[in-house]
C-alpha cells in the first residue's frame, strides 16, 4: 500500500477553496482549527439553530452560519454531524442549495456505503478519515506532528477530487505521517467492526469482567480497578510503541507466561465466531439499520447502555482512586 505524504499534495488547492465544516464536536473543532493553521482563510462553521457548539465556535474565532446556507456558499462542504442525522441534513439542506460541482467531504464513510446519502451526479465526493479522536488531531498537529488518515474518492465529477482530498489530508496534519487510500466500504466496514468486536465494545467488557472476577472473589475494588484498567494504558503503550511481539520483551517472564496460560481461554473458537457474525451484520447493513432504529426512537437503547456503564462499581473505584492520589 502506497503512503502519501505532503510532497504529494498541492497544499494551495484546499487554501483557495471555502470550505464548510458541518459539526463542531469532536472532529468538527479541531479539523477547523488545523485547516485555518495550515492557511484555509474563507472558513466556516455549519450548525443547526441553538446549537451548544454554535457560541464555542464564534469564541475561536469562526463564522456561523446554517447548513443550507452553508451549502450555498462552500466550494467544499464537510459532513462532521453525527452518522445517523447525515441522510436527512443531506435531503433537506444541503442538496437543494450546493453549488454545481461542489465538494461533499466525509470522515466516516457510513452514509455512502449504506446508501443513507445519494449524491447529486455532479458532486465530488471524497473521505479523508483520521484514526484517531479529534483531540488526538489536534494535540498532534500542534506538535508538528499528526494522525495517519485514510482517504478515499467515491465521484470525481471535476476531475480534482483526488487532488483535493490529499491537499485537505495535508491540511488537517496527516500530510506529516501519512494518508493511506482505501475506499469508503473498507473504512466503514473496518471501523464499525473494530468499534463493536474489539475497541469499544470488547475491551470495556473485559475490563468489567476481570474487575468483577476479583472483586466477587473477595479482593478490594481498588486493586481490582488497577490491575484490571490502570494497566491496559501500559500494555497500550508498549503495543503501540513496539508491536504486539516486542512488547513481550519488555515485560516479565511471569506476565509473558500468564498470557500464554490466559489469552486463547479468553479469546476462544467461540469469540472468533462471533466477531465473524459481527462482521457480517456490518456488511449486510444490520448494524446500521438498528442504529437508524435507535436514533429515530430517541436512542433508548443507547441511553440505557450509559446509565448501565455510569451504575457499576468501577466508576465508584476510580473516583475513589482519583480523590486519593490529589496532589494536597
Amino acid at each position: 500500500m502506497r503512503v502519501y505524504f505532503e510532497a504529494d499534495a498541492d497544499p494551495g488547492l484546499i487554501r483557495t477553496r471555502k470550505i464548510a465544516i458541518l459539526g463542531y464536536g469532536n472532529q468538527g473543532r479541531p479539523q477547523a482549527l488545523n485547516l485555518r493553521d495550515s492557511g484555509v482563510e474563507e472558513l466556516r462553521i455549519a450548525l443547526r439553530p441553538g446549537s451548544a457548539g454554535a457560541e464555542r465556535a464564534r469564541a475561536d474565532g469562526f463564522d456561523v452560519m446554517t447548513p443550507d446556507a452553508a451549502a450555498g456558499w462552500a466550494d467544499v462542504v464537510v459532513m462532521l454531524f453525527p452518522d445517523e442525522e447525515q441522510a436527512r441534513v443531506y435531503r433537506e439542506e444541503l442538496a437543494p442549495n450546493l453549488r454545481p460541482g461542489a465538494a461533499l467531504a466525509f470522515a466516516h464513510g457510513l452514509a455512502i456505503r449504506f446508501a443513507l446519502i445519494e449524491p447529486r451526479p455532479d458532486l465530488d465526493v471524497f473521505l479523508v478519515a483520521p484514526k484517531g479522536p479529534g483531540t488526538a488531531l489536534r494535540e498532534e498537529y500542534l506538535k508538528d506532528g499528526g494522525l495517519i488518515s485514510l482517504f478515499a474518492v467515491h465521484k470525481d465529477s471535476t476531475g480534482s477530487a483526488r487532488a483535493l482530498a490529499l491537499s485537505y489530508a495535508a491540511a488537517l496534519g496527516s500530510g506529516r505521517v501519512g494518508t493511506l487510500e482505501t475506499s469508503f466500504a473498507e473504512e466503514c466496514e473496518a471501523d464499525l467492526f473494530n468499534e463493536q468486536a474489539v475497541l469499544w465494545g470488547a475491551i470495556p467488557e473485559l475490563i468489567h469482567a476481570g474487575f468483577d472476577t476479583l472483586v466477587e472473589a473477595g479482593f478490594s475494588p481498588e486493586v481490582a480497578y488497577l490491575e484490571c484498567l490502570t494497566e491496559v494504558k501500559l500494555i497500550a503503550d508498549l503495543i503501540h510503541a513496539r508491536g504486539i511481539a516486542d512488547m513481550r520483551e519488555a515485560i516479565s517472564n511471569t506476565a509473558e507466561f500468564g498470557a500464554l496460560k490466559g489469552g486463547d481461554r479468553i479469546i476462544t473458537a467461540d469469540t472468533r465466531t462471533e466477531m465473524r457474525r459481527i462482521l457480517r451484520e456490518v456488511r449486510n447493513g444490520s448494524f446500521v439499520k438498528d442504529l437508524i432504529a435507535d436514533a429515530e426512537a430517541g436512542y433508548p437503547l443507547l441511553k440505557a447502555s450509559r446509565a448501565v456503564a455510569a451504575a457499576h462499581p468501577i466508576e465508584a473505584a476510580r473516583a475513589r482512586l482519583r480523590d486519593l492520589t490529589k496532589q494536597p
